[in-house]
Order: structure tokens, then sequence, then C-alpha cells
């Protein structure tokens, strides 16, 4: 019983923040920044307040969580692909990214930071750690892996990792936060990543 009672609790905390976080996402979007409050998120997730501000005591951390989930990959955790072949583990890698980037809600709440953060100072002094993405995480693991199976040399995981997956926002996302309407199709896509791919076995490969 003593350890089934935690083991609860930490389940009704995580739903409450699926549900804190799903709901603050939909009224941020539709509200923006300044006319969403936290007692409207609390009414909407259906929690009581207490139960928020115990989560996130600020309206400004919970904007920062909301953004960062948005990161998290559609088909669950990333997996670190199996070593000894480089370029199969970074389309896999690349095309989990891929996955969150092609989202909608993506790019809007993009968009919403870079519109609302200039008027909150609250907002301008967050740090938005997308270091702590999955497919980033990932990614700098499964590169410390080949560089220990003696594959790749890099001299920093983490800095190869933001370039390969910078080539890869550059052409299927960033054209998309600006215009709108643009798009890309999914053998388009998967050509940016085969690419992406490409140059970073031809620079990294050891």
């Amino acid at each position: 019983m003593t350890r089934e009672l935690p083991e609860y609790h930490q389940r009704v905390a995580g739903e409450n923040r699926a549900a804190i976080l799903a709901a603050a996402e939909a009224l941020f979007l539709d509200s923006g920044y300044d006319r969403t409050s936290l007692a409207r998120v609390a009414e909407s997730a259906g929690v009581s307040k207490a139960t928020l501000f115990k989560q996130f005591p600020t309206k400004a951390l919970l904007f920062e969580a909301t953004v960062l989930a948005v990161g998290q990959t559609p088909g669950g955790p990333v997996t670190v692909p199996p070593t000894g072949d480089v370029h199969a583990g970074l389309l896999a890698l690349g095309w989990a990214y891929a996955e969150v980037l092609m989202q909608p809600r993506t790019a809007d709440l993009i968009r919403l930071v870079i519109a609302e953060a200039p008027r909150f100072s609250e907002l301008r002094e967050l740090t938005f750690d997308f270091g702590t993405l999955p497919a980033l995480a990932a990614l700098s693991r499964y590169l410390r892996v080949e560089q220990d199976a003696g594959l790749v040399a890099v001299d920093s995981p983490e800095i190869a990792a933001a370039q390969f997956l910078g080539m890869i926002a550059t052409a299927i996302f960033w054209p998309r936060l600006v215009h709108a309407t643009w798009s890309i199709d999914e053998a388009e896509t998967r050509r940016v990543i085969e690419e992406a791919a490409r140059t970073m076995v031809a620079r990294y490969g050891a």
C-alpha cells in the first residue's frame, strides 16, 4: 500500500499536468499570452487553481512548458537507433524531428513566442531550453554512442546535433514560419533529411 500510494499520486500529477498543458496551449493560441490567465487555464483543464499553481507558479513558466511540450515527438519517446550505420541512424532521428516541425501548432506557438516576448519582461527572461527536447537529446546521445564505437569523430555531440537539426529546420520549418501558406510534401522532406544526413557523414564520419 505504501508503494502504491506514491505511484497513484504520480499518475494523477502526470494526468493533471497533461490536462493543464493541453488547456494552456489552446488558450494561448486562441487568446494570446496577455489575455490568458492561470484561472482560465485551471478551469479549462478541470483542475483547481491550487493544483495548477503547485506545478506552474507563474504564467511565464506555464507558457515555457507549453512551448516545450509541443516539441515532444508525436509518435512517443524518441529511441536511440542501433549503432553501426550512422547514415540510417541520422535518417531515423531526422524524421522524428521533422514530425515535430510539421505539426501546425509548432509554428503557431513559435510565432506566439516571437510576437509576445518583446512585450513581456517575464518572457524575455526565459531561456526556452530546447536542448531538453527529445529529438535533440536523442541525437546527442546517438552521436556519443557512434563516437564511442569509432564511427564518427565529433568534438561536441551537442553542436553536431544542432547543426544536423538546423539543416532540416532551415529547409522545412523556417519558410513556413514566415509564410503561413508555404508547404513541403513528404517526399521533399525526406530528401532534405537525406541530404542533411549525407552532409553529416561526410563531415564527421570516421
